[in-house]
């Protein structure tokens, strides 16, 4: 209980923070809230999301899971209608449709996955009982502890994450930052019986995710107008939430299937779940890959005849570095 309420005390302190601290903008899109479009995407992702969430509970042939499943397909599918037919979308899906959009979308939802797989197998480790002959014994406070520093990792790999973009481009960094991800999942495969190991693997993923979770807003703000950011942005969340629940689906049936004669997760269930972390790291850099090449602003400006905003103008906000191709 005392995490829920902290967190919700930081919640709190965050939005006060925002509202005192961080300048409004001054550009504003007009048109009007669309109402249906943000009921129907609701709804469409509540039957996605309990399906995929509880169908290894239900069964995934009963017909609760199928029936929302379908629902899920029914309902989203008419949200797509409506969102291309009316004038004020909640998510322009032409834009959405983009090259660089839709495929750090895509790479984003992989990479949800992926960083979910972390949260899922070392608390577990850490605090099975040694009489397992693996698990390490420790408490939920030890667990804060040894993840801790993968948080720490992620701030310090921020600057970073804009220094690689601003001089290679974001595509660049996105496909490092999965590299790192999946090369840290690959650390624990191997490294899983000492505290000291789950630390150093948290902390390499850590920084992957610090150097990948800069870049995709860039990609986005790059290929979107001005005046789509914030929906594009959200979209983009959206998908890396999406990610994390199948990844923790994916995980829940590796686990339950691969157990000891006492029914606890086995060190292979362990194992398989960060190989699977790890491999969806790689499909991410796989997908980012056929992004478009990176070409400096004042480049395309110089083509274009026109300089275009790209997002923020700092390269240390990990904005001003990439470019729509069209």
């Amino acid at each position: 209980h005392v995490l829920f309420w902290s967190s919700a005390g930081f919640g709190l302190l965050a939005g006060a923070l925002v509202l005192t601290l961080v300048p409004e903008s001054e550009l504003r899109g007009g048109g009007r809230f669309d109402v249906a479009g943000a009921a129907g995407l609701s709804a469409g992702l509540v039957c996605l999301l309990l399906a995929i969430s509880k169908g290894a509970d239900w069964g995934w042939g009963s017909p609760v899971t199928a029936g929302l499943f379908g629902a899920s397909a029914v309902v989203l599918g008419l949200w797509g209608w409506w969102e291309l037919r009316v004038r004020d979308p909640l998510v322009d899906l032409r834009t959405t449709a983009r090259r660089q959009v839709l495929l750090t979308n895509l790479a984003s939802a992989m990479f949800g996955f992926s960083m979910f797989s972390m949260a899922l197998v070392l608390p577990q480790l850490l605090q099975l009982p040694r009489s397992t002959g693996y698990g390490l014994g420790q408490t939920m406070t030890v667990v804060g502890l040894v993840l801790a520093p993968s948080g720490l990792v992620m701030m310090a790999m921020s600057p970073v994450s804009a220094r690689i973009s601003w001089s290679r481009g974001p595509k660049v960094t996105l496909m490092t930052g999965a590299l790192v991800v999946g090369a840290g999942y690959g650390l624990g495969v191997a490294l899983m019986s000492e505290i000291w190991q789950l630390v150093l693997v948290s902390s390499v993923i850590g920084a992957g995710i610090g150097l990948a979770y800069g870049a995709m807003p860039t990609l986005i703000m790059s290929a979107v107008p001005v005046g789509e950011t914030a929906a594009a942005n959200s979209l983009n969340t959206l998908m890396r939430a999406i990610g994390t629940s199948a990844s923790s689906v994916v995980a829940g049936v590796v686990l339950a299937q691969l157990t000891t004669a006492i029914g606890v997760p086995s060190p292979d269930g362990f194992r398989v779940v960060m190989a699977v972390g790890g491999g969806a790291a790689l499909i991410a850099c796989a997908v980012a890959a056929f992004l478009p090449a990176f070409r400096r602003p004042g480049t395309l400006a110089a083509r274009e005849g026109r300089a275009r905003p790209v997002g923020p103008a700092m390269p240390e906000a990990g904005g001003s570095c990439s470019s729509s191709p069209g």
